[in-house]
């Protein structure tokens, strides 16, 4: 592990406002412990993780008016005599969920951190069986490649631009009025509701990816209500695109991991080898993507129902987050040159696709406002297009938030006042949170967090796609406190 030159921080004009609110001070207590602990329901759990559900307000500018529920697990410490508090697992997404995360993910943690902490985890606003969302969306604009739209093969975004307003439409007339309510901000202000009922003064939390950015506005919005804080899998902070920027991060992510994908697909022995160097892997993935533009393939049972070129480039961003399925990819890009596919990949229940289609657009498209122009779009593509080609433009194309029927929250300027109590966790090669992305936050957070950047590749680094040096720094943090005294880098 070597230590690297911290970076350099930067205070924003708007240090002191600290986003939507003052910062809540170290005076404030826990409130009284308000859960009703139950068995939990569904399978593979285990039997001591427990549930419960908390009432919260709908919109916390009218804290007497409508609520909704948030369902909540935890999976009690295993050495109650060590018990440091509470540590929320915060999801990615958006749309995710970590209510099976205790005991999932949570039992990969080491014991000490088992010991140290009730492992807590949650369904975000939005998400069943928290109260939840959809809008209805027709099943063709369920497909990945409709959420996150990729532009037509020629470049033009003009059929982006009908669907956005179909969806929204949509959304406008099937959705309800906790559409409106759910961002960043409010997430932020539901880990602290959470915080609160657990009875905790303070709550240590574990967000990955998109959690991250919560975790970063909670810390910004309550410095003193929070304990240990581990980010894994860092976004872009950006205020003025917020999540703009993270679609747009996907363009460099794939950039930055593409090449390890090359060389395991041109190594010798490879059963699924694809070429006779890991240079000729990318010609022959934009030559065959090509070939898919002019002439999709038929796929029973998929959605779209064919395999065109951007079903492919979708396949391979989703494959990049997780170099256990390169072999996937490689079938795939085999069979389709023989003019086949595989069996079509299982989709998850309608109800599900639904749910989390309406929670990741709410999020992304409340937490700033979205350029209305096709023009911006066109604009953005096709530079994207030209300097980019194995993303083709979809990172800065428009989606169903150039079309949203609501006004945006005001976005939370995440700054370096506050609590030195985060540790930050990085792939050096991630797909969907690059590093240098990862940077930004690094750099907007200065001297309030430590960054450990791992030599590895995929999206999440903490017990996933890291390694043995990145998990025992984190886990010393967690179990201990003890935090590198600089930035360092593990090989």
């Amino acid at each position: 592990m070597k230590q690297i030159k911290r970076h350099a921080p930067v205070v924003a004009a708007s240090a002191l406002l600290l986003g939507l609110t003052g910062p809540l001070t170290a005076s404030s207590s826990a409130a009284t412990p308000s859960l009703k602990w139950t068995k939990c329901e569904g399978s593979g759990l285990d039997p001591r993780q427990q549930c419960a559900t908390l009432e919260v307000p709908m919109d916390y500018a009218d804290p007497d008016g409508k609520t909704i529920d948030l369902a909540i697990s935890r999976l009690p410490s295993e050495k109650p005599g060590a018990r440091r508090g509470a540590l929320l697992m915060i999801p990615g997404g958006p749309g995710g969920s970590s209510l099976k995360a205790p005991s999932a993910k949570g039992q990969k943690l080491p014991q000490s951190v088992r010991d140290a902490y009730d492992l807590i985890g949650f369904a975000p606003r939005g998400n069943a069986p928290s109260t939840s969302v959809s809008c209805g969306l027709a099943t063709g604009d369920l497909a990945t490649t409709a959420l996150r739209p990729w532009p037509a093969p020629d470049g033009s975004v003009s059929g982006n631009m009908t669907a956005a307003r179909r969806m929204a439409k949509a959304c406008a007339r099937n959705g309800d009025e906790l559409l409106r309510h759910i961002s960043t901000v409010d997430n932020a202000r539901d880990v602290d509701s959470i915080r609160a009922a657990l009875g905790e003064r303070k709550l240590s939390v574990w967000g990955v990816s998109y959690g991250t950015y919560i975790g970063a506005v909670h810390s910004q919005l309550f410095p003193f209500r929070t304990d240990r804080v581990v980010l894994d899998s860092n976004d872009n902070p950006d205020p003025t695109r917020v999540n703009r920027a993270w679609l747009a991060a996907h363009e460099q992510g794939v950039e930055d991991t593409f090449p390890d994908f090359a060389a395991w697909a041109a190594a010798p022995g490879n059963p699924h080898r694809l070429a006779q160097s890991a240079a000729d892997v990318r010609p022959l993935f934009l030559r065959l993507a090509a070939r898919l533009d002019r002439e999709p393939i038929p796929w029973p049972g998929a959605n779209p129902e064919e395999l065109n070129g951007n079903v492919l480039r979708q396949t391979l961003l989703n494959t990049l987050y997780e170099p256990d399925s390169y072999s996937d990819l490689a079938k795939l890009i085999l069979a389709a040159q023989d003019g086949t596919v595989p069996p079509a990949p299982a989709a998850p229940p309608e109800a599900v696709l639904q749910n989390g289609a309406a929670v990741g657009a709410a999020t992304l498209c409340n937490d700033v406002a979205w350029p209305r122009s096709a023009a911006v779009y066109r604009k953005g593509v096709a530079e994207s297009r030209a300097t980019y080609p194995l993303t083709a433009g979809m990172p800065r194309n428009a989606m169903i938030c150039a079309a949203w029927p609501y006004q945006p929250k005001a976005p939370t300027h995440i700054t370096d006042s506050g609590a030195s109590n985060i540790l930050m966790v990085q792939n050096e090669r991630d797909p969907a949170t690059p590093l240098s992305g990862a940077l930004k936050l690094r750099e907007a957070l200065g001297d309030r967090a430590v960054m450990v950047t791992v030599n590895s590749t995929g999206h999440g680094a903490y017990l996933a796609n890291g390694n043995a040096c990145g998990d025992r720094t984190v886990s010393r943090f967690l179990a201990t406190g003890e935090r590198p005294a600089e930035d360092v880098y593990c090989e």
